[in-house]
């Protein structure tokens, strides 16, 4: 995209390399760089009960932690990587390697800087693979990908734009452009028009693994002409159920099952954004496109709650102030979802339920970007329990300096 920008922040470059133990797990290793370029984060591919170190190297003009969101860094907050909170931040020239255990936790999930709004550009997909020789519970797909929604384009410094909306007392200003993948697709002013594709085979079912990286916008996702069958919410397998249209919040990730039904090899993916959650599909320019894929903010704004270090189960929601007396009755403590994020209606209330069996500090935010500014945020501290595992592991000694 011809742009003219300042200091557009992304993970640019990437390694990565398996090391075989003897043991089943294998030791996953990266090396990022965090420098100025337009091109998207790296995905980070691992196996339930890996060990993945991360060397992080900091380029960039701004210091710098990195969120693994959704890992649950079991007694490791020191991996977690919130700035200020379980760390501080990689400065400027310098390095810091994350190492962590992927620990009970297979699917889709992502990465992100954890420090202003630097996420706009730094982020990436994470894809947890089942342990070698467990089965998916649904049947194999013929292929697989990773679609990052929300990807934002700036014409300016995403910094800059922040602090003049901090000076005004507003909010800042949206982004110039939203990509599927770094695509922005025909209907933004950008020279370059493409729009993301997927080869497939007509009658083949694909797997999904749909993120939501934008900043402040809950979005819609839909596919013309076709089913989902969702398996999975937030790294979790959940009962499948078909629908034509799928709300993921920012932070959210979602797995689909899509069966192709076009007669072309190849689905070109565009995109509009609308104000109106409710108004008519449009076409994405794209007339030959067997499927076209659109996702839009909604005209009413929920608060996505993500909670650090714990998966929870959303046991209950409603409008209107929360009743003590009688909500609870409603609960659903059978089979609630599970979710590390979870979308707060406007107006209205939502009950989680998890074990505090996790030591450590855990930040607990709205992941609207503009809401955690203005102060939508807390934390959990989880102090140790008496087990030889109810205890947060001792620092790392290359631990960022503040």
């Amino acid at each position: 995209m011809a742009f003219s920008f300042h200091d557009l922040l992304l993970l640019a470059s990437f390694a990565a390399f398996a090391l075989l133990l003897p043991a089943e797990a294998d030791v996953k290793s990266y090396q990022f760089d965090i420098v100025v370029k337009n091109v998207s984060g790296p995905t980070i591919y691992a196996r339930e009960g890996d060990r993945v170190i991360i060397n992080v190297t900091n380029y960039a003009q701004y210091n710098m932690s990195i969120h693994w969101h959704g890992m649950k860094q079991f007694r490791n907050g020191w991996a977690d990587g919130p700035a200020y909170i379980t760390q501080c931040p990689i400065q400027t020239g310098s390095s810091y390697t994350y190492d962590f255990n992927v620990t009970g936790q297979r699917g889709t999930l992502w990465w992100h800087a954890h420090i202003l709004w630097l996420r706009a550009t730094v982020h990436g997909a994470i894809v947890v693979m089942p342990k070698q020789g467990v089965p998916y519970p649904f049947p194999q797909p013929h292929g697989e990908a990773e679609l990052v929604l929300g990807q934002e384009w700036w014409h300016h410094d995403v910094e800059a734009v922040e602090k003049q909306g901090n000076m005004l007392g507003l909010p800042p200003n949206m982004s110039d452009a939203h990509t599927i993948n770094g695509k922005p697709g025909p209907l933004f002013p950008c020279s370059e028009k493409h729009t993301y594709a997927l080869e497939v085979e007509s009658g083949k079912t694909y797997l999904l693994r749909i993120v939501n990286a934008a900043l402040n916008d809950e979005l819609f996702f839909a596919i013309a002409g076709h089913n989902m069958t969702v398996v999975e919410i937030d790294a979790v397998y959940t009962k499948p159920f078909a629908t034509d249209a799928i709300l993921i919040a920012p932070g959210q990730t979602t797995n689909v099952l899509v069966k192709a039904d076009g007669r072309r090899s190849v689905l070109h993916v565009g995109q509009t954004l609308q104000r109106r959650p409710d108004s008519g599909r449009q076409q994405n320019g794209h007339r030959h496109s067997p499927i076209q894929r659109r996702h839009e903010p909604t005209l009413v704004e929920s608060h996505p709650f993500h909670l650090h270090g714990y998966n929870f189960f959303v046991v209950g929601t409603g409008f209107g102030n929360f009743d003590p007396a009688k909500d609870p009755a409603e609960y659903n403590l059978v089979d609630p979802p599970e979710r590390n994020t979870v979308g707060v209606p406007a107006g209205g209330w939502t009950a989680i339920r998890f074990r505090a069996n996790n030591p450590g500090v855990w930040f607990m935010h709205c992941h609207l970007e503009v809401h955690t500014t203005w102060g939508l945020k807390m934390a959990f501290v989880v102090e140790d329990g008496n087990g030889p595992e109810e205890s947060i592991l001792p620092p790392p000694k290359n631990l960022p300096p503040c």
